[in-house]
């Protein structure tokens, strides 16, 4: 496997984004960037991203909860942001993606985690959550699922899929501002382009579409259909916060409200934005994140 490193430099002097870079080696030679904010010893909230984002995604939502008293961590999947990027395609695969967030969490030893994610980050995610059940507390889903290749894919998604697999033009910044409805500023867009200093570093991103199960046959259908038998008994806190403006995921959240008992009672919400809610409503998502959190306490 060859493995390409986003030169540090890059990063330098992001707008909204001082946290300190923490490093994690998920197998030999291949690291894995994570933030982690606020006290060690408290409770810990994992936001995870999806494509084609990284934890720059959350930068108004960490300081808001790691202020709280919690201990936000937002980890860079392999292939992304400050993480280091394998430069064949061939080398992501939803299992290796599951393998390379089992060995951050067991390696940081997390317990009792609150889970907030979305896009690639709810595929894996909520699997992540459903094969190490008794490491997580509660669940917060924006924008995301998890999909088996029972139901078919929207047309949206498979245009989407046909663009990253064969179009020779994969501008990120600018995908992430279709699915986002205020305008980012050139600062904003040059920071969702600085972990890609070239298009042999986009391998990470252009596999991800291809991954979705969108068939019964998939290779990840069957372990997602088992963790689906786990999450349909599921009783503690799961909470979905989707977007009004997302053609992609929309009706995902009423999906899972039926099909999860830890969603029963709950205070869902439907936020103002676009796919990528923590850009159009990041101070309304992280105060879900810290209500749900407050209710426990409370509890």
């Amino acid at each position: 496997m060859r493995i390409l490193r986003t030169d540090e430099a890059r990063f330098a002097n992001l707008p909204d984004y001082p946290f300190t870079a923490n490093y994690l080696e998920v197998e030999p030679g291949l690291r894995m960037h994570f933030v982690d904010e606020g006290p060690a010893d408290a409770a810990p909230v994992i936001m995870l991203h999806g494509e084609p984002s990284w934890s720059y995604l959350y930068r108004h939502m960490i300081p808001a909860v790691s202020a709280a008293g919690y201990r936000v961590l937002a980890p860079d999947l392999i292939g992304f942001g400050k993480s280091d990027k394998p430069a064949d395609v061939a080398d992501y695969s939803y299992d290796n993606h599951m393998t390379w967030l089992t060995r951050w969490i067991d390696g940081l030893n997390l317990q009792n985690i609150t889970l907030v994610c979305q896009n690639w980050g709810s595929l894996l995610g909520l699997r992540l959550a459903a094969e190490h059940h008794r490491r997580f507390s509660r669940i917060i889903v924006g924008n995301g699922m998890l999909p088996t290749g029972d139901r078919p894919a929207p047309a949206v998604f498979r245009a989407w899929k046909a663009f990253a697999s064969h179009s020779p033009w994969f501008p990120i910044a600018r995908i992430i501002q279709l699915g986002t409805e205020r305008a980012l500023n050139a600062d904003e867009m040059a920071a969702y382009e600085a972990p890609f200093p070239s298009a042999e570093f986009k391998a990470g991103a252009r596999a991800f579409p291809a991954l979705v199960p969108v068939s019964p046959q998939d290779p990840a259908s069957a372990a997602n259909r088992e963790a689906w038998r786990t999450l349909e008994k599921w009783r503690k806190p799961f909470i979905t916060c989707f977007s009004n403006g997302d053609p992609i995921t929309r009706g995902g959240d009423r999906h899972m409200q039926r099909r999860i008992p830890g969603a029963l009672g709950q205070p869902h919400i439907t936020l103002r934005g676009g796919h990528f809610l923590q850009e159009d409503s990041p101070k309304e998502f992280a105060r879900v994140i810290l209500d749900a959190l407050k209710a426990e306490m409370a509890a």
